[in-house]
């Protein structure tokens, strides 16, 4: 790829740009604050439409890469979905626990009244157990990842994640039930998975029947491939314009409860990153493994927070801080990864 295209200059300078969308975000958000009320207003189940559009074109591209032909042979290399899973079941959910328990209970004790200490833990545990379904498409495709294995993957994820979330949500905020936002849930893995993946599929399909049709498919995905990180600015720009107003307001408070969701989304990438590192797994599924279960489904958790909590808790508070540093954390680790992609295997 060649440095003075588009898409070049926007992957080079990506972390640039990124700060740049926050900083506008907060400022428009600030300054015209109905604008950004009207488009958070449009929404259903808790799910914005204007974002989900603009992460369906984030999306869009890396679907029209997956190949089922090849997605049938991900069983025989099982490794990296072994990772994904152990790290979002069986440890992520139990270490944020433990992570803001310790921040909010003792080291910020003095600074965090204990009552909204606790809700802030709620918070983030309703994070912790609520893997990502959207975004890692992103984050797999800036890292060049295996785009078939990412997507089985994620519908794996999402298959555990209707029959598991409630209860390991019940069980670590200790409450006797919670009630799922089924619509939420559904809704998100519609937009978020299936339409783009059905789109992807009979795009690829429509190419591939012309005689051209391979070299043509990747002329389009090329194309493509601009309008992605263009989207994912703009979501950017959303997501803390909408939040502005708390941002501006309660820098403090954002800064306190960011600390272990910061300190957690490093520590879970490190572990998984380590792990398929030490697998000898290819870095096009050791990236993407790590980055699964590092991000969160926040569409979800701030859902069931509200639900659980109510609009103006400490609970949905921390879901939202959990939304705003996801993307400049999850970047970092897409930098890093792909500066370190030179010491894992080539894909076979």
């Amino acid at each position: 790829m060649t440095t003075d295209s588009p898409l070049g200059i926007f992957e080079r300078y990506l972390s640039l740009w990124v700060a740049l969308c926050i900083a506008a975000g907060v400022a428009l958000g600030y300054l015209a604050p109905g604008l950004f009320a009207a488009v958070s207003a449009l929404e259903v189940a808790n799910v914005n439409l204007v974002v989900a559009a603009l992460i369906w074109v984030m999306i869009y591209p890396m679907m029209l890469q997956i190949d089922f032909r090849a997605v049938r042979d991900v069983g025989r290399r099982p490794n990296g979905l072994v990772i994904t899973l152990v790290i979002n079941w069986l440890i992520k959910p139990f270490t944020m626990v433990a992570l803001a328990s310790l921040f909010f209970l003792h080291v910020f004790a003095g600074l965090i009244p204990e009552p909204e200490a606790r809700q802030y833990i709620a918070g983030a545990v309703l994070l912790g157990v609520a893997p990502c379904t959207a975004m890692v498409f992103v984050w797999s495709q800036l890292t060049r990842g295996d785009a078939n294995y990412t997507l089985v993957q994620v519908a794996v994820n999402d298959l555990i994640m209707v029959v598991a979330f409630a209860p390991l949500a019940a069980l670590l905020l200790g409450v006797s039930d919670i009630t799922v936002p089924w619509t939420t849930l559904l809704l998100s893995v519609g937009l978020y998975v299936v339409i783009p993946l059905a789109a992807g599929v009979l795009t690829r399909r429509t190419i591939l029947r012309r005689a051209d049709g391979p070299s043509a498919l990747g002329r389009f995905v090329a194309v493509l491939k601009p309008a992605s990180i263009v989207g994912l600015l703009a979501t950017v720009v959303l997501l803390f314009g909408f939040q502005a107003a708390t941002i501006v307001e309660r820098p403090l408070t954002i800064g306190l409860v960011a600390v272990p969701l910061v300190i957690q989304s490093y520590g879970i990438f490190a572990l998984g990153y380590l792990w398929a590192w030490l697998w000898r797994l290819p870095h096009c599924i050791a990236a993407p493994a790590a980055l699964i279960g590092t991000s969160n489904f926040f569409e979800l958790a701030v859902a069931v927070a509200i639900g659980l909590f109510g609009l103006q808790s400490g609970a949905a508070l921390a879901t939202v801080v959990g939304v705003l540093v996801e993307v400049p954390v999850m970047l970092s680790l897409v930098a890093f990864a792909n500066r370190t992609a030179a010491r894992f295997p080539a894909a076979a």
